[in-house]
C-alpha cells in the first residue's frame, strides 16, 4: 500500500480527484489503478504538525527570560509535535508506518518538503521507501501525469536540508536577539516584547530609512517658465527645461521674452515600441494588486493560493516570470478556453520561441503563475478572486499580442536663444495595451497631441511663470514593501553582494508574512495603504541600525549560502555552526550598545497607550518630580513616568480621609489645600489640617493653636 502525504485537506481532495476513491473523515482511500496497483491512502498535515522545541525542552533554566542565560545554543536541535495537533499527528503516523512506500505530495517547494519530511521523521518512518510528487498544477490531468513520473526522494532532499538549515538559523537568531533586546528595553522602562529576526528587522530598518529621508527633506519653492504657442490658430504647450530657485532671476528672463515671437526649431519623430509585460511571479502579482486595488500582499497570497487549490492557476509561490517549452505548448488550448470570457484577437503571436516568455534558464523551481486548462465560471469566484484571476488571464493573453507602438515627436520652440520643449505621442499600434484598456493609466501632462508644425514656422507665444515645490521621497505603500524586499540588494553595502542578482529579504512564500509580522508586532502601521513606523519600531531601529542584524547584508549572505544548500552545492552543518557564532555575537553586541539607544519617544507612546486602555485615565496635574502627567489610576494617583523610574504617587485616602481630585489638582498646581476635617492619627485621634507638597511628599499645616503634628 502507498501512503500519500498531502499538506492540507483541500489539496488531498484534489490529489484524489483523478482516481476512483472513497472519502473518510481523516483519510481518502484510492482504489487499485494503473498508478497505484495496490491502492493508496491519502493523509494530510494541517500546515505544520511539528515544530522546533521550545528552549525549556533543552534546559529548564532557559524558560525564564534572563540575560545571564543568553545566548541559548542547543547542542542538537529537537522537534516536537504541536500540542493542539497531536491527535491528528497520531492518525497520520499510523498510516505512514503501515505503508510500503510514502509519496510526499505536499506543496512542491522548500516549505512543503520541510513539513513532510519532519512529519515522516517524527513518525519514525524515515527508513521507508520515499518518492516525491512534484507538479505546478492541480488540474486532474496534471495530477495524474505527475503521479506517473514520481521523483526520487534524493532529488528533492537538498530542498529539505536548505529549509532545515534556514529554520535552525532563524531560531538561533530569533530566540537570542528577541530575548536580549526585550530584556535590555525593559531595563530602560519599555515593558514589551521586541521580536527580532534576520528578515523582519532589516526590512523595518529600510522602512525607517525612507522615513528619515522624508523627515530630513527640506521643501523649496522653484519656478518654471512655460508657454502656450499659437500656430495658425492651433495651440500647444512648451516648457523651458531649466528650473529656477531664484524667482527674480526667472522674472527677469520672462520679461526679456515678452512680446517676442517663437520659432519652431528642431522637430524629431521616433517610433517607440513597448513590449508586453512579463508573466507574473508572486511578488509582481502582489505589487500590482496592491497598487490597483490596495489588496494587502498577505491577502493576495491567500487568494491566489485558493485559486491554485481549486485547480484554476499554477503554483503561486514562484519567483519566476518565465515558462519552459512544455508549459508553452498548452498556451493555445488555454487561450481557446479563455475566449468566451475575454475579447481575444484572432491573429495572436506564437511565443514558443520568444525568450521574454519561454526561457528555461530563468525558471527556478516553478514557472510563472499562469491560468490552467481548468477555466472557472468567473461569476462563481468571489470578487477578489476574480480580480486575481483576471490579472493572470490578461497577463497570459497580453504576451501573445504585438508590441505597443507609438510615434514620439519632440519639438523645440525657440524664443530668442531659449528652447521650450514639447513632447507629443501618437499611437500607431495599440498592441498588448488593448488587453489592459480597463486600467486607467496616469497621464503625462508633458504628453499632448501636436498640431502640424514645420521647422522655421513662426508661432505666437504666451509666456508665464509656474510655481512648484520640490517633493520629498514618498513613503512606502504595502505593495512596494514586496518590491523593496525583492530588490534589497540595492541597499546592501557589501559591493560584491549588491551586484548579485536575486538577493533579497525573504522568499516569495514568506514576504507577505514578514510584513504581517511587523504589523502584528506593532512595529509598523498601514493607513490608507501607506506604511509608517511606530515609536516602538523606531526604538528598535535605534538599537539595531548600526549592527549586522539591521542590515540587508546578513540576509543576502545567508540567502546566497542557503540557495547553494538547496542546489546540493554546499553542506548545511557549517552554516548552522556559523549561525551559532552569529547568535553569540549579536547578544554580546546588543549588551555593549544598549546605553546609546534612543527610546524616550517609545516610552512616552507606551505610557500614553497604557493610559487609553480600559476606561479613560483622567490627568490631574504634572508630577512635581519629573514633570510628566499624573493620572487617576483608580486606586491611587500616579505619575506616567513610572516606567522610567519615577516613583511619585498620591493616595486616594489619607489617614482615613478621602482626597478628592479637586484637592489633588490643587496640590499638584503648587498650592495648599483648604482646611480638611476628619483625619485620624495612627493613635486613633481625629484632627483637621491643610495639605501641601514638599519635595514630592504630603505635608500638613495645622490650624493655629493646634498642638498635633502628623506626617503622611
Amino acid at each position: 500500500m502507498d501512503a500519500i502525504l498531502a499538506e492540507k485537506p483541500d489539496q488531498a481532495r484534489k490529489l484524489a480527484s483523478p482516481f476512483a476513491h472513497k472519502k473518510e473523515k481523516t483519510r481518502i482511500t484510492i482504489a487499485p489503478c494503473p498508478e497505484f496497483p495496490r491502492g493508496a491512502i491519502i493523509v494530510w498535515a494541517i500546515g505544520h504538525l511539528c515544530e522546533l522545541a521550545e528552549p525549556e525542552k533543552y534546559d529548564p533554566a532557559w524558560k525564564k527570560w534572563r540575560l545571564e542565560t543568553l545566548p541559548i545554543i542547543p547542542d542538537r536541535f529537537k522537534h516536537q509535535v504541536i500540542k493542539q495537533k497531536a491527535g491528528h499527528f497520531k492518525l497520520v503516523k499510523e498510516v505512514l508506518n503501515q505503508a510500503d512506500t510514502i509519496i510526499i505530495a505536499t506543496d512542491p517547494a522548500r516549505e512543503g518538503e520541510y513539513i513532510a519530511r519532519i512529519i515522516i521523521q517524527m513518525a519514525g518512518a524515515s527508513r521507508k521507501k520515499i518518492k516525491r510528487w512534484w507538479c505546478s498544477s492541480l488540474t486532474e490531468q496534471a495530477i495524474k501525469e505527475a503521479f506517473g513520473r514520481l521523483r526520487s526522494d534524493r532529488e528533492t532532499k537538498p530542498y529539505f536540508e536548505e529549509a532545515l538549515a534556514r529554520s535552525y538559523s532563524d531560531w538561533l537568531v530569533g530566540i537570542n536577539t528577541s530575548r536580549v533586546y526585550t530584556l535590555l528595553m525593559q531595563q530602560k522602562g519599555i515593558r514589551e516584547v521586541f521580536s527580532t529576526g534576520r528578515v523582519q528587522t532589516p526590512l523595518l530598518c529600510l522602512i525607517r530609512r525612507r522615513e528619515e529621508e522624508i523627515e530630513r527633506f527640506k521643501q523649496e519653492p522653484f519656478w518654471e517658465i512655460v508657454a502656450v504657442f499659437d500656430a495658425d490658430g492651433e495651440k500647444y504647450k512648451g516648457k523651458l527645461e531649466e528650473r529656477f530657485f531664484d524667482k527674480k532671476q526667472a522674472e527677469r528672463l520672462l520679461e526679456q521674452m515678452r512680446d517676442k515671437p517663437g520659432v519652431v526649431g528642431k522637430i524629431e519623430t521616433k517610433l517607440k515600441k513597448i513590449s508586453p509585460p512579463l508573466l507574473h511571479s508572486l511578488s509582481t502579482l502582489q505589487a500590482k494588486m496592491n497598487r490597483m486595488y490596495k489588496l494587502a500582499p498577505s491577502k493576495v497570497l491567500q487568494l491566489v493560493q485558493s485559486l491554485y487549490e481549486k485547480g484554476y492557476v499554477s503554483y503561486p509561490r514562484t519567483d519566476s516570470q518565465h515558462v519552459t517549452a512544455a508549459e508553452a505548448k498548452a498556451f493555445p488550448k488555454i487561450l481557446r478556453l479563455l475566449t468566451p470570457h475575454y475579447n481575444i484577437a484572432d491573429d495572436l503571436r506564437d511565443v514558443s520561441r520568444n525568450k521574454r516568455v519561454v526561457d528555461p534558464k530563468k525558471v527556478s523551481d516553478h514557472h510563472a503563475i499562469i491560468p490552467t486548462e481548468q477555466v472557472p465560471t468567473l461569476i462563481k469566484l468571489t470578487s477578489d478572486e476574480r480580480k486575481i484571476y483576471d490579472e493572470l488571464a490578461r497577463s497570459l493573453i497580453a504576451v501573445h499580442y504585438p508590441d505597443h507602438e507609438f510615434l514620439q515627436t519632440t519639438v523645440l520652440t525657440m524664443i530668442d536663444k531659449h528652447a521650450f520643449k514639447t513632447v507629443g505621442n501618437k499611437v500607431v499600434k495599440i498592441g498588448w495595451k488593448a488587453v489592459f484598456q480597463h486600467e486607467q493609466e496616469q497621464g503625462d501632462e508633458g504628453n499632448q497631441p501636436l498640431p502640424p508644425l514645420r521647422e522655421g514656422q513662426v508661432v505666437k507665444p504666451e509666456v508665464a511663470l509656474k510655481e512648484g515645490m520640490t517633493q520629498p521621497p514618498k513613503p512606502y505603500t504595502e505593495g512596494q514593501l514586496i518590491t523593496l524586499m525583492k530588490t534589497a540588494g540595492k541597499h546592501i553595502e557589501d559591493e560584491e553582494l549588491s551586484s548579485m542578482k536575486g538577493l533579497g529579504l525573504g522568499t516569495e512564500a514568506t514576504r507577505s508574512g514578514i510584513i504581517q509580522t511587523l504589523k502584528d508586532r506593532k512595529y509598523i502601521k498601514v493607513q490608507k495603504n501607506v506604511v509608517s513606523t511606530t515609536e516602538k519600531g523606531k526604538a528598535l531601529v535605534s538599537a539595531v541600525a548600526d549592527t549586522i542584524l539591521g542590515k540587508a547584508d546578513l540576509t543576502a549572505k545567508w540567502e546566497q549560502y542557503l540557495h547553494a544548500i538547496g542546489r546540493g552545492e554546499k553542506a548545511a552543518a557549517p552554516f548552522i555552526e556559523k549561525s551559532k557564532e552569529l547568535a553569540k555575537h549579536l547578544v554580546a553586541d546588543a549588551i555593549k550598545r544598549a546605553d546609546g539607544w534612543e527610546v524616550a519617544a517609545a516610552i512616552q507612546e507606551k505610557t500614553q497607550t497604557s493610559g487609553r486602555k480600559g476606561s479613560a485615565q483622567e490627568t490631574v496635574g504634572s508630577c512635581p518630580l519629573c514633570g510628566q502627567a499624573v493620572v487617576d489610576r483608580k486606586k491611587f494617583y500616579g505619575c506616567q513616568g513610572y516606567q522610567t523610574g519615577c516613583k511619585f504617587t498620591l493616595p486616594k485616602t489619607l489617614l482615613g480621609k478621602k482626597l478628592s481630585s479637586a484637592v489633588v489638582k490643587k496640590l499638584l498646581s503648587g498650592k495648599e489645600s483648604g482646611l480638611l476635617k476628619g483625619f485620624v492619627s495612627k493613635k486613633g485621634k481625629r484632627f483637621d489640617a491643610r495639605l501641601r507638597l514638599e519635595n514630592g511628599s504630603i505635608a500638613f499645616t495645622f490650624p493655629e493653636g493646634a498642638a498635633k503634628r502628623e506626617k503622611a
